[in-house]
């Protein structure tokens, strides 16, 4: 089945399914989506008032990601958002997690709006309304406008003042409309791997400039969370999408278990202690204390941060294993998050990272799913009371279309299948998972890999930019529809 594009070639939709009775069926209500961000599928960088952010900069930065590749047009999406959305329904999902891109909305990162940027919002998301999807909409995935990096970026008090200013301009203009919102997306990936090992925009590689960037997110975030309260309707919910680590010591030695205890303050508790306890952790701080005196942290900013989540979303991959020095240790680390120099690890540039065994994706990330059931569980307990969303998942894997014109994929169809059984078990523990986001609709531009690897659901030609739905596409279809897992994979 094909539909007309009105801006390019002829775009393949998802089959017509029939939807077999699911032998795990998760609860009524349950949100079945996917998620995208605004640089990896847009394009149009130069288009209606949109200036560069740090990830132009960064991407036109020789060497700085694999091919020389832009997101300048990326899978153009901001032309061709009327079909995608179409292939949305035509796979039955109930539910589409999309970033909003700030220098389209707010060029400079300051002053008033450019409507023409927030006009394509308000028609993406009536056409998703149109088509029975539930938007959720993120406010920063990682596409800080290029200005407010040169005054500084996220180490610079400022900017946390200046994302607040920019949630209460998109909270204004789509609040009548999404009921879901996100604040920041992956703060972690933002603080550590831009400002503290380089691999991501804007590429700086200050190991004290990390930390404070991580706390000026935080503070972002609850600036930002009062910004739409102010704004938004009292039905909507407001949350923030993390990616803890699921962190597990090589062994039970002392210098393992430490290890271990370092790299979850890192991960994980420099963003759950002042969102879910109100304070740093005291470890974290002596963990630290060479690299920075905290003196950053203001009175108040925690209050500030420590404010009722509506939900939490847990976007999850693969886990950490990690150790203590070893001597025989050699080569890069095998963190997952990319080559460089220098460590996202402020403190613990020490740790070393080990892979699990088996299985692993085109990531060359360890394929475990009990990690993902531990992550539910471990946030249940944090957290109780606050719904939990998995607001990404998925895998790569090298893809590639066969002489019909079409495109296998069962390694992601068995990658889904584990997962989802993961959350099923979580839920029947207790946890009260509301929906999950496959990541990602598209095949797109995979920040510094380029477009090496192909996360998608849906295949994107990148020379002709037309859609072919992947067998796991239809998969997920028919676990949409049905509202449970089927018997195999």
């Amino acid at each position: 089945m094909t539909t007309t594009n009105n801006t390019g070639p002829t775009v393949a939709t998802a089959p017509t399914t029939t939807a077999a009775p699911p032998r795990t069926r998760f609860p009524a209500g349950f949100l079945w989506g996917s998620a995208t961000a605004a640089y990896q599928i847009e394009g149009a960088v130069r288009e209606d008032g949109r200036t560069p952010s740090i990830w132009d900069t960064f991407s036109h930065t020789p060497g700085k990601v694999a091919n020389g590749d832009t997101g300048d047009i990326a899978v153009d999406h901001y032309h061709r958002w009327r079909d995608d959305v179409r292939l949305m329904a035509d796979l039955g999902l109930t539910s589409y997690r999309f970033s909003v891109a700030w220098p389209r909305v707010q060029p400079t990162g300051r002053g008033p709006a450019v409507q023409r940027g927030l006009d394509f919002y308000r028609n993406l998301v009536d056409e998703l309304l149109a088509h029975g999807i539930k938007p959720m909409a993120t406010l920063y995935h990682w596409d800080l406008p290029q200005e407010l990096e040169s005054a500084g970026g996220w180490p610079e008090r400022d900017t946390a003042y200046r994302f607040a200013e920019y949630a209460g301009i998109v909270g204004e203009a789509l609040g009548d409309r999404v009921e879901s919102w996100v604040t920041l997306n992956e703060p972690w990936c933002s603080a550590f791997l831009g400002y503290g090992s380089g691999v991501h925009a804007p590429g700086r590689t200050d190991p004290a400039a990390a930390l404070r960037a991580a706390h000026h997110l935080n503070l972002g975030h609850g600036l930002a969370t009062s910004a739409l309260r102010a704004t938004l309707p009292a039905r909507a919910g407001i949350g923030i999408s993390l990616n803890p680590s699921v962190v597990r010591a090589l062994t039970d030695a002392p210098a393992d278990l430490d290890a271990k205890r370092r790299i979850d303050a890192l991960a994980n508790r420099v963003f759950t202690g002042p969102l879910l306890k109100g304070a740093y952790p005291e470890d974290l701080i002596a963990d630290t204390a060479r690299v920075t005196d905290w003196s950053f942290v203001r009175d108040g900013d925690t209050d500030s941060i420590h404010q009722p989540l509506d939900f939490l979303g847990m976007n999850y991959y693969t886990p950490a294993v990690v150790s203590g020095p070893r001597d025989d240790q050699d080569g890069p680390r095998l963190d997952g998050h990319g080559a460089s120099d220098h460590s996202p690890w402020p403190g613990a540039d020490d740790v070393v990272f080990h892979h699990a065994p088996g299985e692993v994706t085109a990531m060359n990330w360890p394929v475990d799913p009990t990690g993902l059931t531990d992550l539910l569980l471990d946030y249940t307990a944090q957290a109780p009371g606050v719904p939990l969303y998995v607001t990404e998942n998925g895998a790569a894997y090298e893809d590639s279309v066969d002489a019909e014109g079409r495109v296998h994929d069962p390694d992601r169809i068995r990658y889904l299948h584990a997962h989802l059984g993961a959350i099923h078990e979580a839920i029947a523990k207790g946890a009260d998972v509301r929906g999950y986001f496959l990541w990602s609709l598209l095949d797109n531009f995979e920040w510094a890999y380029g477009y090496g690897k192909r996360f998608g659901a849906v295949y994107v030609d990148y020379e002709t930019q037309a859609r072919i739905p992947k067998s796991s596409a239809s998969w997920y279809s028919q676990v949409a529809r049905s509202g449970g897992l089927p018997a195999d994979q």
